[in-house]
């Protein structure tokens, strides 16, 4: 079957970091149960025994640090925990909690037993992060009324709650702030295997027809992420309701995501111009992430929490005290010349 795409190319990226309007329409494909969850089965399988206990005892869990790149499922796993707790949760993210008073009023207004969650809570303000030492480990704030000599503290007692913070930076969180999680689950990027398990449900949901070769095929190229799963998944339903037959077919699946600039190991136009600046303009490295995000006119966040840690992982590229390097595998794929030097590694 021949199957034309034209010249119709998306040019928004399949990865990124911000929130997109498209990413609401994902709470439709979340999983709502451990049991629907798919994947990251070390986590599920103690999270699943520590709400048990939780459960057994009548007491709210325990605080739960979530950690790992961006897109495995973070959020999602939150909202599991609320449902299997039978509780509700009330969700914000460390940029929003601006003052000791915003976190305050959260606080205040938690139920017993009902979960926080935090998304990057390693952005909390410092004045803030004070103000959940005492709110995590004995269940109380201090709030200070009035200001100079005539200021007051007044102890507020809060209802028994459980925080779930998430955060793509661990390292980041503060040693206090960090000890005080007495669960801390790391998610881990998903296999191929799991990834086509989570398109096939997903296809079900959006009732698009996919054949096992098609769900492989989005599965290997979306980067062990499912949130990139679900975009491709879109974006290739598209392609093949007005340029195929309506079915996900291997070769369908191809040729969407190649118009789509996203080739078979899920590089994106991004990180091949991320290998070429670092080749072209600085010879292959070393560079510093300033530099390169310099370069190619992307955050240097967005370059180290998104994009680099895929490419390292392909082994495309390495980090050394002196910067970036590209490694001879990149070339390769990139199908250029490799210069016969190994790249300096201190």
């Amino acid at each position: 079957m021949s199957i034309d795409f034209g010249a119709d190319i998306y040019e928004e990226p399949i990865v990124t970091k911000s929130f997109l309007q498209e990413d609401a329409q994902e709470i439709s494909l979340r999983p709502h149960t451990l049991q629907e969850y798919i994947g990251q089965e070390k986590a599920k399988n103690n999270l699943a025994v520590f709400i048990e206990a939780a459960r057994r005892r009548t007491e709210s869990l325990d605080h739960v640090l979530l950690h790992g790149p961006p897109g495995l499922g973070k959020t999602t796993l939150a909202g599991i925990i609320a449902q299997e707790m039978g509780v509700n949760i009330r969700i914000t993210s460390g940029p929003a909690i601006e003052k000791p008073g915003d976190l305050a009023a959260l606080l205040t207004n938690l139920s017993e037993n009902d979960i926080l969650f935090v998304d990057e809570i390693h952005r909390l303000n410092r004045s803030v992060e004070e103000i959940l030492y005492p709110a995590m480990e004995d269940y109380v704030i201090d709030i200070i009324i009035g200001k100079g000599p005539s200021a007051n503290s007044i102890r507020l007692d809060l209802p028994k709650f459980t925080l779930i913070g998430a955060t793509t930076r661990a390292g980041s969180l503060s040693a206090p702030l960090r000890d005080r999680f007495g669960v801390t689950l790391r998610l881990e990027l998903y296999t191929p295997e799991e990834l086509k398990k989570i398109v096939t449900r997903s296809a079900g949901i959006l009732n698009v027809p996919i054949e096992d070769s098609g769900a492989m095929e989005i599965a290997r190229r979306s980067r062990g992420t499912p949130r990139i799963a679900n975009r491709m998944l879109r974006r290739v339903r598209d392609f093949a309701q007005v340029k195929a037959d309506g079915v996900i077919t291997r070769q369908v699946a191809d040729q969407a995501l190649l118009a789509l600039e996203v080739d078979d190991l899920g590089l994106d136009q991004i990180d091949r111009r991320m290998l070429r600046a670092i080749i072209d303009n600085y010879g292959g490295g070393p560079v510093g992430l300033e530099t390169l995000a310099a370069t190619i006119g992307e955050e240097s966040v967005t370059l180290e929490d998104v994009y680099e840690p895929y490419l390292m992982q392909l082994g495309f590229l390495t980090r050394t005290p002196r910067g970036r390097c590209v490694t001879r595998k990149a070339y390769e794929h990139l199908h250029l010349d490799f210069n016969g030097q190994e790249q300096l590694t201190l």
